[in-house]
C-alpha cells in the first residue's frame, strides 16, 4: 500500500524513541512511502532545531540525517499539487496542504503525529495517527 508521510511521522521514526517513535517505524518500513519533495527540506530543519536547543546530541541528529537522505521515499514536485494547496490556504498551511494534495490525488493515507491537520477543514483524505 502506498502512504504519504509527513514530516512529523518522518521526525519521529528517525529520532523519537518513544510510542510515537515505534508506530512511525512500524507503519513506515511496511509500505511505499511518497512525500513532497519539500519532505527532506522540512525534516532537516526540525533536526537542525533538535541540535541546536540541545534536545538531541549531534552525533544522533547527524545519523538521522544520513537515515532520511536513505529513506525510500519517492518525492513528488510541488507544479502538480500547487492549485490544491491554495485551495487548502484558509485553514492548512502550504507546507502541510503539499502533503494533504498529495495523499488526496494519490488517494493513500496520510502518516502524521499533527492531530491539529487531521482535524482542519478542508482536507478530503484519510489521516493516520498514532492512538492516544
Amino acid at each position: 500500500m502506498t502512504i504519504v508521510v509527513d514530516s512529523s511521522a518522518m521526525v519521529a521514526a528517525l529520532i523519537d524513541g518513544g510510542v510515537d517513535g515505534a508506530w512511525a517505524r512500524a507503519g513506515l518500513a511496511s509500505d511505499d512511502l511518497v512525500a513532497p519533495e519539500h519532505l527532506y527540506v522540512e525534516v532537516s530543519n526540525v533536526l537542525r532545531r533538535a541540535v541546536v536547543s540541545g534536545r538531541v546530541a549531534r552525533e544522533v541528529a547527524a545519523l538521522a540525517h544520513q537515515d532520511l537522505v536513505r529513506a525510500p521515499v519517492t518525492a513528488f514536485p510541488f507544479e502538480p499539487l500547487a492549485a490544491r494547496v491554495w485551495e487548502l490556504h484558509p485553514s492548512v498551511t502550504a507546507y502541510d496542504g503539499a502533503f494533504v494534495a498529495l495523499a488526496e490525488v494519490l488517494d493513500a493515507p496520510l502518516w502524521t503525529l499533527d492531530r491539529k491537520l487531521a482535524a482542519s477543514s478542508g482536507p478530503r483524505c484519510a489521516f493516520r495517527l498514532p492512538e492516544r
